[in-house]
Order: C-alpha cells, then structure tokens, then sequence
C-alpha cells in the first residue's frame, strides 16, 4: 500500500496541516525521538505552526537506531495522531517534523543542525539512562564509554549531554547565543539533571565554554503528562484501513495532555501560553503530584497486574481489588505533596482513574514495566521515604516496591518466563541467584544503591514492611495480597 507522505495527503481522511509546509523553519531539534514526543511536544509545535508562526519545525533525531528514520523519512515527516477515548477516535496528520537524523551514522550533520541560527530549542527524551548520570551521586558516569569517547572527541558526540556540548561549542565558535534545552523526560528535576551533565562535560572540555553556558544558556525544569500507549501492527493495519495509504509512524494517545514549564529561556520561544501549556515559577510541586499519583499508581499496577495475568492497565483496574488498592496508594502518596495553585488532588485523581479506565488505549502493564530501576526511585521510593520520616504507614507503597522486586524474578503468579527489561537486569538477576529465600531476596535487591538510597535501605520500617509485602505476594499472589493492604 502506498506510504503517507506530502504527495498523499490531501487524499486522507483526517484532520490535516493547513499551513505552507514547504515555509516551515526548523526552530526544535528534538534528541531521542520516539512515540511519546510524536504524541507530546510535537503536538504543541504543529499547533504554533498552524498559528501562523512558522519558525517551530522539529529535526528529529535518533541516537541508536535508524527505525524512527526509516518510518517518518520516507512520509516526508509526516504521521498520524490518533486520539482515542472509549468508543471514540479522532484522527489528526502532524506536520511538524523537519525528517529525521541517526546520531551514530552521522555525528556531524546532527552538531550542524543543531548549531544553526534558526535553532532556538533543543528538546529531549531519552530516558533517565541517557543522561549518563550516576543515580547515587547525580555526577557523569566518566566511565561510561561512551562518555570518555565524547570527552576525547566532541566532534562526533555519541551521548545525548555530549551532542548538546558539542553543539553549544559550535554556536559559542561563530558568535550565536545558546539554544533552550528542555528536557522532557518523566523525571524529578529534569532540567538540573541535563544541565549538571552539560556542564560537567563541557569542563572537563573547555571551562570557558562551560562558563558560557552556566551563564547564558537555559535548562528549565518541564513536567509532561499524556499516556502514549507503544504502536503494535495492528494499530498500523487498521489504520491504512481507515485513512487508505500506509502509515508506519502512527502514534496512539489518550485525550489528556499536560505540559509544565519553568518560565526560563535563553532565547526565542512560540507562545506557550496560547497553546495550552502552563509556564510556571514553580514546577516541582506539578511534578511531584504527576510523579507519585499518576506514574507512582501506573507502575505498581502493572507490576501487580501482569504478575496476576493482567496484559493490559484497564483490565487490572477493572478488577475492584487493584482497583481499591490504587486508591490505597494515592492515599499514602496524597499526604506527601503540597499542591500547586489550580491542581484539586481530589479531582485529579479522579480524572487518572478515568485514564486508567480507558479501554481503547490498550495500555500494556509490560510497557510501563520496563526500566523500573530507573523509574522507582522518584515513583515510589521518594514518598516512601517522606512517610516513614512523618512516622506514617507504608503498606501500599511497600507492596508496589515489592512487586518490582518479585517482577525481577522474570517469572509470572503462572508460571509464564519473560525476559526482564531494565537496565539492571543482570545485576537484578545475580542478586536473585544468590539468595535462596525471600528475605534473603529483599535484603539482596536493597543492596541496589543506584535504586534505594543507603539510609532507606537501612530503615528498620522500610525493611520490615517491603519484606511483609514481598512475603504476602509469595504467599497469597499479587490480588489478594492487595485486598490485605485495602483491608
């Protein structure tokens, strides 16, 4: 079947650009390009340019794989959004997307276009891993390969930090102000975290680069929310069956999305603002309550889900078990925020349950499983630590932490192997095999520094409950050893 692309547009079905897309600049070059920034920030890019402002055209790039290059190149950056809410779907092509680039077969054309003039942000996902972090110490990883061949030769950067660097390097050389970089990534701190690897690396480089940076550039905190649900083949057929050519860069979303900025640029910006996004002094506090209910609530549920069977997230919240148990974990999480203005926690977390709830996102509990190491620490693990320091209980949370614990073991409640996706895999394992009972397993797994913070893993209360919910899970299976926590 014939591909998307320019030339089959005006044939399709949805909603379409109508702006001149041969006049768009590209103003974002976006690092980590995958399904979740298609969904997200692209979105809000193509509503600047269909308001006429047509300086926010976003250059993808990969830095692993060409697989993004070879769906969107060929459909001249084209794909389609399809939002689908119950029974109800809405179909939408965005225009936004300049093409794409692979970092790793070309590092050169990436660094040019990202120091060309008319760049003026720099947008990222790529993981917590991909910022080269140490997760203990928040410094970079200058051991990491890849790091210490960006360290001797920024011309041709192969980590995210290090294009960044070499492309701030590039714009200092021919006299152009820094770009805005906007980490969108789902973690606490996101902004801090990019900046502290740029300018670590750029010292160790050129410490007048790095002044310039500190000094000049740009790092605002963000908090992003939209659930974006992985493209599995039958989403693609079915919608070529709709629209009548072949789309192999469609995403699928939820109707809900959010995005939180500080209000902090080192340059030209579209007007946020007008296009729905919330510029803030104060982002923490968004991100806390997004990080410890909706993801917090997210990745226990699907731990507990898949272990019982669940494949997907509205199955397991459609049984009143974990169901009641998310309500549980709220509870024990709600008392550790401190809400923004305009955020009711009460409505909110109504409107999560409702997200939850939607069947037609066909949300996998294994997608939301992978990378937990990485995600634990500021889901589950943050507001764990501020409760047990109240002198509150922690019995939700402990569960949801062990059921991380016991997804480690790669083995479902029956009997079904599965592969571990996470970075720690292997370590997770070799601490597994050298354990021979369940108390022995918790106190291995808390060994993991990079995941639990040494004082939490030494609290007696922590122990002590994530080694009871462990135990009940063993006992009595992931439902009923939520209906105990409910009780």
């Amino acid at each position: 079947m014939t591909r998307l692309s320019d030339a089959t547009l005006a044939a399709t079905p949805a909603a379409k650009p109508a702006y001149d897309r041969a006049a768009v600049k590209t103003g974002v070059v976006h690092l980590g390009i995958g399904a979740f920034h298609r969904a997200h920030q692209a979105v809000v890019f193509d509503d600047a340019l269909a308001s006429g402002d047509l300086r926010w055209g976003v250059l993808g790039a990969s830095l692993r794989s060409p697989g993004v290059r070879d769906q969107l190149n060929p459909q001249d950056g084209l794909y389609t959004l399809v939002v689908r809410d119950g029974a109800d779907e809405h179909l939408r092509v965005i225009g936004a997307g300049q093409g794409v680039l692979v970092g790793p077969e070309d590092p050169a054309a990436l660094v040019a276009a990202m120091a060309h003039p008319d760049v003026h942000i720099v947008t990222l996902t790529v993981t917590e891993k991909g910022y080269r972090l140490d997760p203990a110490t928040g410094d970079v990883m200058v051991e990491d390969p890849e790091v210490a061949a960006d360290l001797a030769d920024i011309s041709a950067p192969r980590t995210a930090p290090g294009f960044v660097v070499a492309a701030l390097r590039a714009r200092k050389a021919v006299g152009l102000a820094p770009f805005t970089v906007i980490s969108c990534d789902n973690l606490p701190h996101n902004g801090a975290r990019i900046r502290a690897g740029v300018l670590e690396m750029a010292k160790r480089i050129d410490p007048e680069l790095a002044d310039w940076v500190a000094a000049e550039g740009a790092f605002p905190q963000t908090m992003i929310d939209r659930i974006v649900p992985a493209t599995i083949p039958e989403d693609i057929d079915k919608l070529a069956g709709r629209i009548g050519v072949r789309d192999e860069g469609m995403v699928k979303a939820e109707p809900f999305t959010q995005w939180v900025i500080e209000d902090r640029f080192a340059g030209p910006r579209p007007d946020f603002a007008a296009l729905g996004v919330q510029l803030t002094d104060a982002v923490a506090p968004w991100e806390d309550a997004k990080l410890r209910l909706l993801n917090g609530a997210h990745s226990a549920v699907s731990y507990l889900g898949a272990l019982s069977g669940h494949e997907h997230v509205h199955e397991a919240v459609a049984n009143p078990v974990l169901k009641a148990f998310v309500e549980a974990l709220w509870d024990e999480a709600e008392t550790t925020l401190n809400p923004p203005p305009g955020l009711d926690i009460a409505a909110y977390r109504e409107e999560l349950m409702a997200r939850f709830s939607n069947s037609a996102l066909m949300h996998r509990t294994r997608q939301i499983a992978m990378d937990g190491s990485q995600k634990l620490p500021q889901r589950l693990l943050a507001g764990t630590a501020e409760r047990l320091a109240a002198g509150q209980s922690i019995e939700a949370l402990a569960l949801g932490v062990a059921a991380w614990m016991k997804w480690q073991s790669g083995v479902t409640e029956t009997g079904e192997t599965f592969v571990v996706d996470d970075p720690l895999a292997a370590k997770t394992a070799e601490l597994l095999a050298g354990a021979d009972t369940d108390e022995a397993r918790v106190a291995a797994l808390l060994t993991l520094s990079a995941v639990f913070p040494p004082a939490l893993a030494a609290d007696p209360a922590f122990v002590k409950a994530v080694t009871a919910a462990y135990l009940s899970l063993s006992t009595h299976g992931a439902v009923e050893a939520a209906r105990l926590v409910t009780e």
